[in-house]
Order: C-alpha cells, then structure tokens, then sequence
C-alpha cells in the first residue's frame, strides 16, 4: 500500500479548484469563490481511478451539498485504491474575495482511517517547524514557548515572528506574545498557509499559536507529518452548536491534547495545495495568453519527496510561452 497515493494525480485536483476560485477574485463574494471551487475539486475527484470518502470537508450532509463528510468520491470501482480525504477547496474564502494574498485550494490523503475525523468546530493549537519539534506544550505558558522555540532556533526570543488570527478572542495571546518580546503577523484568515511556512525555513515564521478550525487542524498534522514539523492540539467548543457536534463525537476526554501522528496517523500520506492568491509559500493563478499557469506544493510522506510544481496551460497552442 505504502506510496501508492503518488500514482495518482491529484496536482490536477487543487489545480482545478484553484483556478475556479482565482476566476472570482476581488468581486466580494467569498461564498460563490468557494462554492465554485468545491464543485471544481468534487468533478475533478470523480475523475479519479479510486475508491474515496471524505473526512475533512465543508461541513455535514445536510448542510453542504458538495464534499460533506462521508461523501464518497472517485470512480470507485472494484480493485481501486480506497482513499481518505480532508480537503479544503478554497483556503481563505475572504482573502480569494477580497484579492488578498494566501488564499489556496488544499486537499490531504491518506490510505483508509490515515486522517483523524474530526467535528467542525474550534481547536486550540501551537504549529512548530522541524528545528523546534518536540520543544513546546500546547499548555506552556506562551513565554516558556517562546523561550524554547529560540532555543531551538540559537536566536533571540526578539527575533522570533509568530503568526496569530486577528481575533477578539486572542487578546489576551496577542498581550501574551508581546510581552515575551517576539514578534506577531496578525491575519485575517488562512491560518494553514502560515503553519506550513513555519515549517519550511526562509518564510520569516517561527511558529502559530491560537484557536482556529479543526478541520484545518486535521490537514495542517498531513502537512506537519510531510515536512517533519509538529502541531498540538485541543477541541474547543465555543458555542452551543459546537458543543453538540462535539457531543456527537462522543469523546471520552474533551481535554485531550492531539499530537501531529494522532492528527494524521497514516503511513501513506499525501498533502497538495495550489495558490490562488500569491503569497509567501505560493504564486497564485496567473491567466495569459488564453491560457493559465498554476504553482503548487505537492508533499508525500512515504516517498519523502517535497516538490514545487509549476505548470503552464495553455489556452493557444500556436502562441508563444513565456517562462518568468
């Protein structure tokens, strides 16, 4: 089984939801930027040679019509590669709408039960790179972190950048962080852009700490995984809808700390994404010459190979290809 997931193409899945998204960006719609990039990634599923069914998607049944958890995708016949998913057609729907930067299409696989189901709700969190894994505890006063991770890095804590959302609710982090002496990225949306920056060296990141979803929880361990870095954490019910979904899950402890191979426990694991917007990991979708070229992060864990792949499509076959 192991490293079967890389014979399958599933660059041309996040491409494909990608490039519906960019056709809606900048026109302040986030919720038909993503609802285009749902059906681009469910059509572009459908076309696959496997048996699949969805972990991490937009939400329940009867709530989302397209890549609600338990759908099942792909061709699905008899002798296909059976195959779990947590996708994420369009990370960062208002960054898509409003033209900012770090939006992307996301999907994560795994052989069958590789990827924890988790309910969609909030989950606490600390993201680290390889260089400082293994040093930070989701329940650590923020200073001892802080302090461990430049440790890790033989910097300053002063030196450090740490990414957080811009929420209410991260006052008192955001004062936390301050005080330690580190530096803070605040961000509207598109906390796994940033934690997968904060595993690769060069993007200025240090580490992401705060409450965000759990789905995206689930599908940053799959990146975590690929790149050697580690996450943490904890399932965070912040309102009564959440609460029974959380209920429905019936966990024996709702203070569990998840690590990153509890998160995504596979052996088999596939981690694809293509930007849409530009940013700091990815370029966006750029449309020249009738055609559109794409830029995507395609990660395998059995295969322990990370590539960039920058591909041309070509609206015009007879016209000229510019590479830049």
């Amino acid at each position: 089984m192991t490293g079967e997931l890389r014979d399958h193409d599933f660059v041309a899945v996040t491409e494909a939801a990608a490039v519906a998204a960019a056709q809606t960006m900048g026109y302040g719609d986030r919720r038909h930027s993503d609802h285009v990039a749902v059906e681009a990634m469910r059509e572009a599923l459908a076309d696959m040679a496997i048996d699949g069914r969805v972990v991490i998607g937009e939400g329940e049944r009867d709530k989302a019509p397209m890549l609600y958890v338990g759908e099942e995708v792909g061709r699905r016949a008899a002798g296909d590669l059976e195959v779990d998913f947590a996708v994420d057609p369009l990370e960062g729907t208002n960054l898509c709408a409003t033209g900012a930067s770090d939006a992307m299409a996301v999907l994560a696989a795994s052989e069958r039960g590789g990827l924890l189901h988790a309910p969609d709700i909030y989950m606490d969190k600390i993201v680290v790179g390889p260089t400082a894994r293994g040093r930070v505890a989701l329940d650590a006063p923020v200073e001892d972190n802080l302090r461990a991770i430049a440790g890790a890095f033989d910097c300053a804590v002063s030196a450090l950048t740490v990414v957080v959302l811009d929420r209410d609710r991260h006052r008192g982090l955001v004062d936390d962080i301050r005080t330690a002496g580190a530096r803070i990225k605040l961000i509207g949306d598109g906390d796994l852009s940033t934690a997968i920056a904060a595993a690769v060296r060069g993007t200025g990141v240090h580490a992401v700490i705060g409450t965000g979803g759990a789905p995206e929880g689930v599908i940053t361990a799959a990146a975590m995984r690929c790149l050697g870095g580690e996450i943490q954490g904890r399932l965070s019910a912040l309102s009564e809808e959440q609460k029974r979904r959380l209920a429905e899950f019936d966990i024996e402890d709702p203070d569990r700390i998840y690590r990153t191979e509890e998160l995504a426990p596979g052996d088999d694991i596939l981690f694809c994404c293509t930007g849409v917007t530009g940013g700091d990991l990815l370029r966006g979708v750029r449309f020249e010459g009738g055609g559109y070229r794409t830029s995507t992060l395609l990660m395998s864990l059995a295969e322990g190979a990370i590539r960039f792949v920058e591909t041309i499509h070509r609206g015009d076959n007879r016209g000229p290809v510019f590479f830049h």
